[in-house]
């Protein structure tokens, strides 16, 4: 059994001493009371939450994961889910970042982003319940109608029903194109669909007494590829215009996956049989709203890997503190005991030092970015929202992308500090490896990231987020330049900052002459801009 604490002193230090959160908060629309007493308050309250009423399930949910009734299509989630749960909804935690117009509590997400790394770290599989639902929520928002997000989002904000992402389909992974789920028009406004997705996360579970899908599917006039597909609203149950629930819709779960890890999140086979949706938004534009949801969905997925990392951390250095093996090659450390804790030796303090760069480098940049959505969602100043959006826009590939990998490094040394102890399933820590592993492979793998970190946000975009981010770095620098103190990290950091845009433009102009070039780079060039990302977040929490 693995031990959680929410490392709260470690949050409070990167949002009010590394960032100056209550500076950037208080002056946007809405952000009158986001002082750091409230922003500690609520952070205290999540960590209460995440300690005594997730972490407990974890390894419990792990061992008896999620249940399908066949003759049903049923899914009962693990023992203990259900009420945990309930008490998520209580406390106001569904809607904590929607707006008050929708019954949320319009807190900044930056908070929001810190309370799920609690989540993460304390049960990742139980909080895919509410990622999912998040994700749907936000596209609602901004692309479904005023009666849809009446109908649909306010319950949704409440907690009484949960959202899920519909995407995949069995001969379609990230090729959307591909797709093949059909919409027909009924004579009433709404539409018919039907079709087949997989890997539809909280799909079907016992939480809720709805389940609110976003699909996406083609209409019948839809042109080919990508620019023909429409986004849909298709609850479980059917649900008038006024609101009020009705029949069992035509969409049932036809399986759950067996898999590898987050064994208390069902993975769920949906079949839509003619099931009644409404379209949001325009005709073929659903992937304006499909990239509202993967984007709020990578961004929470970097945070994943952070949650992951941290309670690794937290657990491979209790057991090296406890845990007696040998002597510190200097002689003994506690002679008074039979032998020196394994904290002493100097391969398993590098392999701790990993994991605390990781964690603590990984965290500055998520909260960096969600401090960033805050300003884009929330400025009176336009020119100030348009760079946070194309600052947030470019670090999202970074964040989900490199932060996920880093999480794989992260765990694996957890299980490496413990030694032989460390693969066994009593000791918890294998559960990490195991649910870390789909981090880097759902909503976009690690080659997907590079290339729309290259591919778009460098070469179609022209690299304004990129510029946006260098600039503010070669700032750091000039600011810090004379700071002896700093000079081990600010001359690394500026010419790592230097290197990366030399690499970029070398890039680009091999790509523009063989665009196979650009596929070939994408990874390693992720990988660097993490590392020069992750080098600025250590030498801003040094100065």
């Amino acid at each position: 059994m693995t031990m959680y604490k929410a490392p709260l002193d470690d949050m409070r230090f990167v949002l009010h001493d590394l960032f100056r959160a209550e500076a950037t908060l208080t002056p946007l629309a809405g952000g009158e009371g986001h002082t750091r007493d409230l922003l500690d308050a609520v952070l205290e309250e999540a960590a209460r939450f995440n300690e005594q009423v997730l972490a407990p399930l974890n390894a419990s949910g792990d061992a008896e994961g999620c249940h399908f009734d066949k003759a049903t299509a049923t899914v009962t989630t693990p023992k203990g889910f259900k009420e945990a749960y309930r008490t998520y909804v209580e406390g106001g935690w569904a809607g904590l970042t929607m707006p008050e117009a929708m019954g949320g509590q319009a807190l900044p997400e930056v908070v929001g982003v810190a309370m799920k790394e609690m989540l993460d770290s304390a049960n990742l599989a139980w909080g895919n319940y509410p990622l999912l639902s998040q994700g749907a929520a936000h596209a609602l928002q901004l692309h479904g109608d005023d009666w849809q997000k009446e109908v649909f989002l306010k319950p949704m904000v409440e907690g009484r029903w949960c959202g899920s992402m519909c995407l995949t389909e069995p001969q379609a992974g990230s090729d959307l194109g591909l797709l093949k789920t059909r919409a027909e028009p009924g004579a009433d406004g709404s539409y018919r669909l039907t079709g087949t997705k997989i890997f539809i996360t909280a799909g079907e579970h016992d939480l809720t007494e709805n389940i609110v899908h976003l699909v996406l599917a083609r209409l019948p006039d839809a042109p080919a590829g990508s620019r023909g597909i429409s986004l849909f609203v298709v609850p479980k149950f059917k649900v008038a215009r006024d609101g009020s629930m009705g029949e069992r819709n035509a969409v049932a779960a036809g399986a759950i996956e067996h898999k590898m890890g987050i064994h208390g999140s069902p993975t769920c086979v949906m079949n839509f049989d003619g099931a009644e949706g409404w379209l949001i938004g325009q005709p073929h534009k659903g992937l304006f709203g499909m990239f509202t949801m993967m984007n709020a969905a990578r961004l929470a997925v970097g945070v994943q890997g952070i949650g992951l990392a941290e309670r690794g951390l937290q657990n491979s250095l209790n057991y090296a503190r406890e845990r007696l093996q040998g002597r510190a090659l200097s002689g003994p450390a506690y002679p008074d005991k039979p032998a020196d804790p394994l904290v002493v030796h100097p391969d398993v303090r590098r392999m701790l030092l990993t994991q605390r760069a990781i964690v603590e480098g990984g965290r500055a940049l998520m909260l960096y970015a969600a401090l960033q959505l805050d300003v884009e969602e929330r400025a009176a100043d336009e020119a100030a929202r348009a760079k946070a959006g194309e600052l947030v826009a470019f670090l999202i590939p970074i964040v989900k992308g490199v932060l996920t990998e880093l999480a794989q490094e992260s765990v694996k040394e957890a299980v490496q500090v413990y030694g032989g102890h460390g693969y066994i399933a009593e000791n918890g820590v294998e559960q990490f490896v195991r649910d870390a592993r789909i981090i880097t492979l759902y909503e976009g793998t690690t080659g997907i990231q590079a290339m729309d970190l290259l591919g778009r946000k460098i070469m179609q975009l022209k690299g304004t987020g990129f510029r946006h981010f260098l600039e503010e770095i070669g700032g750091f620098c000039q600011q810090h330049a004379g700071d002896a103190a700093l000079g081990e990290f600010i001359a690394p950091l500026s010419k790592a900052a230097r290197e990366w845009q030399a690499l970029t433009m070398a890039v680009a102009e091999r790509a523009q002459a063989n665009p196979e070039e650009l596929g070939a780079a994408a990874v390693d060039y992720l990988y660097y801009a993490g590392y020069v990302a992750l080098a600025y977040m250590w030498a801003r929490s040094v100065a």
